[in-house]
């Protein structure tokens, strides 16, 4: 939960939103980065307050049904810097499920295992330049680093199975 945490603090740390508003950031900016559902969220959120985090205010406009407005409070604001400090120190061990075929790729003939390297090798080159597409954040740099983070990882994937076949091809 805490780097569920961590991104709707964050989000929440440039101006109070309504959920509706959040979801849609999540949706459209951070997919890259999460995979956070809109109910995950809302009961993250609704957890966050609990816990006296952030601040919950009703707020009627016209006909429209009474929506919640979600604020960072100060305790709220230093638990985002500990989330933030613990994330930004952290290192991990990122599990790729293609491990998971290389793993078992001994059981298959190379005239097929190689293909779909080469065909794992163009989606990453694909993604790259989707990624490098993005637009640069002027005065946000965490988000032109996120992005330049997730690049180089994908250069690192293709550098490894162009390694990997080329390997695999005098195997033969």
């Amino acid at each position: 939960m805490e780097h569920r945490s961590l991104i709707l603090l964050g989000l929440l740390m440039g101006q109070s939103q309504h959920g509706y508003q959040i979801n849609e950031f999540i949706e459209r900016n951070l997919s890259t980065v999460t995979n956070m559902k809109k109910p995950t969220a809302y009961a993250t959120l609704d957890k966050l307050n609990q816990k006296g985090f952030i601040d919950i205010q009703l707020e009627q406009e016209g006909n429209r049904p009474t929506r919640k407005v979600y604020s960072i409070n100060e305790s709220g604001r230093n638990y985002f810097y500990k989330l933030l400090l613990d994330n930004l120190s952290s290192a991990e061990s990122v599990n790729y499920q293609g491990d998971i075929g290389l793993m078992f790729i001994d059981f298959l003939p190379m005239e097929k295992a190689i293909p779909a390297l080469k065909e794992r090798l163009k989606k990453n080159e694909k993604l790259i330049e989707l990624f490098k597409q993005t637009p640069t954040h002027g005065n946000r740099t965490g988000v032109n680093l996120a992005v330049e983070h997730k690049i180089t990882m994908l250069e690192a994937e293709v550098a490894f199975l162009e390694k990997t076949i080329k390997r695999l091809l005098h195997l033969d």
